[in-house]
Parts: structure tokens; C-alpha cells; sequence
């Protein structure tokens, strides 16, 4: 297969997520991937070394969309709001990487520079020390825990089906919230449980 006189990594992730789009993360390979660029996989190995370095440049690509900056006139929670969501935006058009940003969260210039913008805006809200590194990690668990949900147990799938025809003497609870759920879409599940979480934040830090 003829082989590009030079390629970057910006070229080689869009490749690889081109593959992570069409078949899901076990679809990943060195061999995919040189596949999409129409070169051998030997070649692929002068850019990039191994299939985990594939995964770092597919989590920087989607995340290097997410736009950083913030009015800094706005209130401290509507800039985590934007900055959360903006993530969020960018996932959505690309699903499959969902499981790959736990792994790759510390390997991505993009992903770096998103976690110091979220520390920025809660130094200025006033969060230090230990309280800063539980309210960043809080808001990280939310995010990358409600990415999973959304797109690996959706409320809109089998599970809320199956858990909403329980028998309501035995699941009152479970079956009468899942009869809800279905009626809940993607938007307000993640806007409202991202507000729940920074109303505790509006608390302020606590004392150490």
C-alpha cells in the first residue's frame, strides 16, 4: 500500500477514530489503523508505538474540540456548567471512546489543559488544599461516570424496560423510578444531576 511521506499525530488520531467510530474500541489495532491511512502497519510503528498510544491520541483529538474558555464575569458554577458540558458535546458525537477517557485522562495534552481550566475556576471560587482535590475529583467522577451511563446503560435502553416491569410488590421503589426514567431524556439526566452536585459545591469548602 503506498505510504504518506510524513504524517502527525493529529492525522493518525483522526484515523483511529475513524476506526473507533466504525467498530467500537476491539476494533483498535496498529493494523486498523495503518489500514485507514493506507500504509503497511510496519510503517505505522515510525509515528506511534503501540495500540495505547492509539488511544491517547483518539481521547486528546475529541477532547481537544471542547472549547476552555470562560466568561470570567459569570458566576463560578455556570463556568464548571460549561466547561462539564462542553466535554459532554464532545463525546456525544463519538460514544465508542467512552471507555478509553478513565484510562487516558493523564496522557492527553487536551485533557490536561481541560482539568487545570476546572482547577482555575475553583481556585477562584475559593477551594484550596484538600477540598479543591475532592471537588475536582467529584466532578470528575460525575463526568466520566455519567458519560458510562448515558452511553453503555442508557435510560432509554433494555435495562429501564426490564427494571420497570418488576413486580411492584417486591421493587416498589425500583419499579416505580424506572417507569420515570423512561420518560427522562439524556439532557436533564446529566444537566440535573451536574446542578445537584454543584449546589453541595455552593456550600463552600468546609473547614479542614
Amino acid at each position: 500500500m503506498p505510504r504518506p511521506r510524513s504524517l502527525t499525530h493529529d492525522q493518525i488520531a483522526a484515523a483511529a477514530l475513524a476506526v473507533i467510530d466504525r467498530d467500537g474500541p476491539a476494533g483498535l489495532s496498529m493494523r486498523a489503523v495503518g489500514s485507514e491511512l493506507r500504509m503497511s502497519t510496519m510503517a505505522l510503528y515510525r509515528y506511534v508505538r503501540d495500540r495505547e498510544q492509539l488511544e491517547g491520541l483518539v481521547v486528546a483529538g475529541v477532547l481537544a474540540s471542547a472549547e476552555l474558555a470562560t466568561p470570567p464575569e459569570a458566576p463560578w458554577t455556570e463556568r464548571l456548567t460549561l466547561l462539564v458540558e462542553r466535554v459532554r458535546a464532545a463525546v456525544a458525537a463519538h460514544p465508542s471512546v467512552v471507555p478509553l477517557l478513565l484510562l487516558h485522562r493523564h496522557d492527553s495534552a487536551a485533557s490536561l489543559a481541560w482539568g487545570e481550566a476546572m482547577l482555575g475556576v475553583l481556585t477562584e471560587a475559593g477551594f484550596s488544599g484538600v477540598q479543591r482535590v475532592v471537588a475536582f475529583r467529584a466532578l470528575l467522577s460525575y463526568l466520566i461516570g455519567a458519560l458510562q451511563v448515558e452511553h453503555l446503560g442508557p435510560l432509554s435502553g433494555t435495562g429501564t424496560v426490564a427494571i420497570a416491569g418488576l413486580p411492584s410488590a417486591d421493587y416498589p421503589h425500583l419499579a416505580a423510578t424506572a417507569r420515570d426514567a423512561r420518560s427522562v431524556p439524556p439532557e436533564q439526566e446529566f444537566g440535573q444531576g451536574l446542578a445537584i452536585l454543584l449546589r453541595g459545591l455552593e456550600c463552600g469548602p468546609q473547614p479542614r
